[in-house]
């Protein structure tokens, strides 16, 4: 059932509508002071701290994907860590350990939990697949349960908490391959390419004078935390539910719906998570760009980031040149937008009956 447009069209909901653009533009400004280009991954970075969901950034050395993440720490007026992943880097390293002190005042030897870098608003896990998989789980707890366990003791993380990382796509040595579950646990998976001609000789120039950018927070957690709240409040209608209940579930195998070529080119499809992913980031894209509602268009947008990471290609369509975008693009391209064309199309009457 769709939300009701009422939550999000009282004075208050339409005045902190107008903060969420007015911060959007100020942080899209301040980190184009430090950042040439990247417009589309700023955005989805953006979207993904407004909808509570953590990142992926993936791309070739030296295109700024951790100055980036950083410059964007700067705008929010949160803590902020930065994780190395080392090959030795273990569990204890990031999530905090037990020490044995004494009292000073009893004499008496007790343990104390000395907090990890986990204990920040903003982590940035920079080149995420270098390190094992036992420290990767450890990782996988904070972003999934928002907490992390010591010995038999849960430790809470702060609020809000967003994991934004990085991985080198090129460089196979050293490295471990992220597990599907944990890949499944980042709202987005973004692909950050090479800059322009003209991007390029700009950052030439930029980034050889001898003044740097100076950088102004624009948010703190408090007010992180209230446009999150706002985004859920954004009504959905029925027919954008199905149509992005129509785009993940045509990638599964074996399914009513499931076209051919998914079924040729496909080992893998996108959970129920995918779903939920698509319809809160269109949520805060609508309201990034000042609409009380979301439509098919703001799924389509944010299909490739979602589910890019969460769709397998197989070997076959991998010696034919399909990547998961193509995959994604042909699915888009395919699928009915129009609620009269979707809902008419034989391939979805069983979702339709339901």
């Amino acid at each position: 059932m769709a939300d009701s447009p009422s939550q999000i069209q009282t004075d208050a909901a339409r005045e902190s509508i107008a903060k969420l653009q007015q911060a959007y533009t100020a942080i899209r400004a301040q980190i184009s002071q430090v950042i040439v280009g990247q417009s589309d991954v700023i955005d989805q970075l953006l979207i993904a701290l407004f909808s509570r969901g953590h990142c992926l950034l993936e791309g070739v050395p030296g295109l700024a994907k951790t100055l980036m993440i950083s410059t964007l720490a700067r705008t929010l007026s949160m803590s902020f860590s930065r994780i190395q992943f080392t090959p030795d880097l273990m569990p204890a390293d990031i999530t905090g350990t037990d020490v044995l002190q004494q009292n000073q005042t009893t004499g008496e030897r007790e343990f104390r939990f000395i907090n990890g870098p986990l204990f920040h608003n903003l982590v940035l896990a920079d080149e995420i697949n270098r390190t094992p998989p036992k420290t990767q789980a450890a990782l996988l707890e904070a972003m999934q349960e928002r907490q992390v366990t010591v010995g038999q003791v849960r430790h809470v993380l702060n609020d809000p908490f967003f994991v934004l990382a990085t991985q080198n796509p090129i460089e196979q040595e050293g490295t471990y391959q992220l597990p599907e579950a944990q890949q499944d646990r980042f709202m987005f998976k973004v692909y950050v390419t090479y800059p322009s001609y003209a991007e390029e000789k700009q950052i030439a120039i930029q980034t050889t004078g001898s003044k740097p950018k100076e950088v102004t927070p624009v948010l703190d957690a408090k007010e992180v935390l209230a446009l999150q709240q706002l985004v859920r409040e954004v009504p959905v209608s029925d027919h954008v539910v199905n149509y992005a209940l129509a785009l993940v579930r045509q990638t599964r195998l074996n399914q009513p719906e499931t076209p051919a070529f998914v079924t040729e080119w496909l080992s893998w499809g996108a959970g129920p998570r995918a779903v939920q992913f698509l319809l809160l980031g269109s949520k805060a894209r609508a309201l990034l760009q000042g609409r009380t509602h979301v439509t098919t268009e703001d799924v389509q947008a944010l299909a490739k980031p979602v589910l890019r990471h969460r769709i397998v290609v197989n070997f076959a369509a991998e010696s034919d040149g399909i990547n998961t975008d193509k995959v994604i693009e042909r699915l888009i391209a395919e699928t009915p937008s129009k609620e009269s064309d979707l809902s008419r199309d034989p391939r979805f009457k069983n979702m339709f009956a339901a």
